[in-house]
């Protein structure tokens, strides 16, 4: 199984006095990078929910909002009269001083300044926090249900990828044995353009051919390539999600499929890896949205 590292959950609680939405974002990152937006008189649950989030969602960059709506006749937040009416005193004297005599826009201008609306503090109940600490833990599971499917729709991707490469893998194999054909008639054929009069010693030839050959030999990185494409392949079906296993596979698949190029001296074989490259840079960028 693998999953995404992009993924989104929301979920909302009503509660007596007031309701708690809790909505949270992930994306892809090489660590677990969690960012909070948390409502005044949650703050102290901060670490709490960091430690949740880490448990579940492992590595992304995480937003988690966690915002607080009062839905009771109370207000939650008291007027400081006196500071508003020193402050209205304050600004009418110094319109008055620059001639201005328009004062229906100070009452917004006024709440807006400190410490005039005074937040009421009260002790976080404790059943009220796990509650919403229940809350926390069902968005995160559905977020995590969500990075399931959408790793489901990546897995079918690379599958798709793997098996591609494999297919131009066994595509290989005829101009392979067509190679070795041309280079024995390339190499007669040099020799005989060289004097027509020396007289080619054939069992001598026949084992300048071999060793020639043997270093042109691409037999160990073909089997190595479907190793290492079986074993990513059976590391997709692992019960945990593998990224970071799945890219240090990629990388020896890239390495034999270069030294396989390197060697091939064939022009239709190198097309071919050509074609097995572009397939796994693609991989590579399905593999960085994996957890």
């Amino acid at each position: 199984m693998i999953k995404s590292m992009t993924g989104y959950g929301k979920q909302t609680i009503e509660l007596p006095a007031k309701k708690i939405t809790i909505e949270i974002k992930s994306l892809n990152s090489k660590t677990l990078d969690i960012n909070t937006k948390i409502s005044n008189g949650y703050k102290v649950k901060e670490f709490e929910i960091r430690s949740e989030t880490g448990k579940i969602l492992e590595r992304g960059k995480i937003d988690i909002s966690l915002s607080s709506e009062n839905t009771s006749d109370i207000l939650p937040y008291s007027l400081n009269k006196n500071l508003a009416r020193k402050y209205y005193q304050e600004l009418k004297a110094l319109s008055n001083e620059l001639g201005e005599n328009d004062f229906s826009d100070f009452l917004p201008i006024i709440l807006k300044m400190p410490d005039v609306l005074v937040t009421e503090k009260e002790d976080l109940d404790e059943s009220e926090w796990e509650a919403i600490k229940q809350c926390l833990l069902d968005t995160l599971n559905q977020l995590d249900e969500f990075r399931i499917l959408e790793g489901e729709l990546l897995k079918k991707d690379i599958v798709n990828r793997i098996n591609l490469i494999l297919e131009l893998l066994k595509d290989v194999e005829p101009f392979e044995i067509q190679r070795i054909t041309l280079l024995k008639n390339r190499l007669h054929k040099s020799l005989g353009d060289i004097t027509e009069e020396v007289k080619i010693d054939e069992n001598r030839f026949e084992q300048e051919i071999i060793y020639y050959l043997e270093k042109l030999d691409i037999t160990e990185e073909k089997v190595r390539l479907k190793k290492h494409c079986d074993y990513f392949l059976e590391s997709l079906e692992e019960p945990v999600s593998q990224g970071k296993k799945l890219s240090f596979i990629t990388q020896e698949i890239g390495r034999e499929i270069n030294t396989l190029g390197s060697k091939a001296n064939e022009v239709n074989i190198q097309k071919i890896v050509v074609r097995m490259k572009d397939e796994l840079e693609k991989i590579k960028e399905q593999l960085a949205n994996i957890l």
